[in-house]
């Protein structure tokens, strides 16, 4: 992080944006949000969605802080450990963004307020939980008000989602290429034909797309419409009461029934287990980041010492039952994300900046690499030197399993093709690894062939 810099994906709103000085993230409100500002901390709506968890804590600090003459309040944010995107959430965890959007709604309305915008980017995940980020997504609620972010709700959430219960959950990858999310005609156009007899999808997705283009190019009307709070609420009701009736049932995709098909014994998984937790002990990092984490059993022995723990998996069931499992918990270090580390989540958006690139978003104290490296190595034909130059880009120590041709699960990546990897060794992998990390410790797992390494990134 920069000592002093403006957040790429803060520019659009006139009202405010946000900025990073000296590791702390900072939003400045601008004098034409004043009065949305001053009722907003004034009707008590700030504090009641502070403590319902539903929005992220800011404190006012002083004007020294300011970035502009036209500064009305700096406020300095509690920090998120990790900033995510809709495209690196599973199912449920968009669902409950999509949810907790419209709770903060509705919420809003008993305090005199309204949202101004409904857009994904406005939640992240804090402490666990799904919670608004944007301070300056209300206004003062006029009496007939027409919600004007309902499209842009429809397009950011109930759309991905519809498509991921209905029709491929790897739909919601289309939010990587619609950053204002997916647009409705197309959503229609995806959907089978069977959602247009249910009647919320039909009304929220396919007639709304069809309205959109019917007044695309009409001249607005000269008395715009209203509609009235009941009826607002309504809305509100009708889109909250569609999202949960939606669902996505994991199937044993090719990893997510990983653990209960592995072939260690109970002595080897405790060892295994033992020698991580021995190995973070030593490192003792404040941030990790679990690559190929499956759902979570190892990254948990990160975050259960209180360490913020990042999971990412290519696979939608692991991470959506890794998710699952936080919430049963209550787990607040863990963040698990959906993530293809062959083809991360790229820079998006105005200047390709407005959405970070997945490993600029970093880096990590320790990365853990765990049954990894014959996934990289073999089914993606990736030399251990681009593998090793990688690693240590993103990370400061290096926690990796070399697992050798010989184990079951490297026979079984090499069942459907040739072995052309003749370098695919302990000791090439051990040599050149050691050109961007010095080998801390190595140990044997016991009862495998495998080997646990901690390496740490040279000076």
């Amino acid at each position: 992080m920069k000592t002093d810099s403006s957040i790429p994906g803060s520019f659009r709103d006139p009202s405010g944006f946000v900025f990073c000085r000296d590791g702390s993230v900072y939003r400045q409100v601008n004098g034409i949000y004043k009065d949305n500002y001053d009722h907003l901390m004034g009707s008590g709506l700030y504090e009641a969605l502070v403590d319902a968890n539903l929005l992220v804590p800011h404190y006012e600090m002083g004007f020294e802080y300011a970035k502009t003459n036209n500064a009305y309040k700096v406020l300095k944010a509690d920090l998120i450990p990790f900033i995510s995107y809709p495209y690196e959430w599973c199912f449920s965890q968009l669902k409950d963004a999509a949810l907790t959007t419209l709770k903060i709604q509705k919420c809003a309305l008993d305090f005199g307020m309204i949202l101004k915008d409904s857009s994904a980017y406005n939640i992240q995940f804090f402490k666990g939980r799904p919670a608004l980020i944007d301070l300056l997504s209300f206004e003062k609620y006029r009496e007939g008000q027409l919600w004007i972010p309902y499209r842009q709700f429809c397009q950011h959430f109930l759309a991905p989602l519809a498509l991921m219960s209905y029709k491929d959950i790897r739909l919601s990858q289309l939010l990587r290429t619609y950053l204002d999310g997916i647009p409705l005609d197309l959503a229609g156009t995806l959907l089978p034909f069977q959602t247009r007899f249910k009647f919320a999808l039909l009304s929220h997705i396919h007639l709304h797309s069809k309205s959109q283009r019917h007044f695309e190019n009409k001249t607005p009307q000269k008395r715009p419409l209203k509609v009235s709070r009941i009826s607002l609420l309504g809305l509100i009701d009708n889109l909250e009461r569609c999202i949960k009736k939606l669902r996505w049932q994991p199937a044993g995709t090719e990893w997510a029934d990983y653990y209960s098909e592995t072939n260690y014994d109970s002595i080897a998984a405790t060892h295994k287990r033992e020698l991580v937790a021995k190995f973070l002990e030593k490192v003792n990092p404040q941030f990790v980041w679990d690559l190929g984490a499956n759902t979570g059993l190892f990254g948990r022995i990160a975050a259960d010492k209180g360490i913020q723990t990042i999971c990412l998996d290519i696979d939608p069931a692991a991470v959506e039952r890794n998710y699952l499992e936080c919430k049963e918990k209550g787990e607040t270090n863990l963040l698990p994300l959906w993530v293809d580390l062959t083809n991360p989540s790229p820079g998006i958006g105005w200047a390709t900046q407005e959405r970070m690139p997945l490993f600029e978003r970093g880096p990590a104290d320790t990365v853990l690499a765990l049954a990894l490296i014959h996934h990289l190595a073999i089914s993606n034909n990736l030399p251990f030197s681009k593998i090793a130059e990688f690693l240590r880009r993103i990370c400061k120590s290096l926690i990796i399993e070399f697992i050798p041709k010989g184990d079951s699960q490297v026979q079984r990546l090499l069942s459907t093709r040739e072995d052309i990897f003749p370098d695919y060794k302990q000791p090439a992998f051990e040599k050149i690894f050691s050109e961007y990390f010095e080998i801390r410790c190595c140990e044997k797992i016991r009862n495998t062939e495998r080997t646990l390494f901690l390496m740490q990134a040279g000076r």
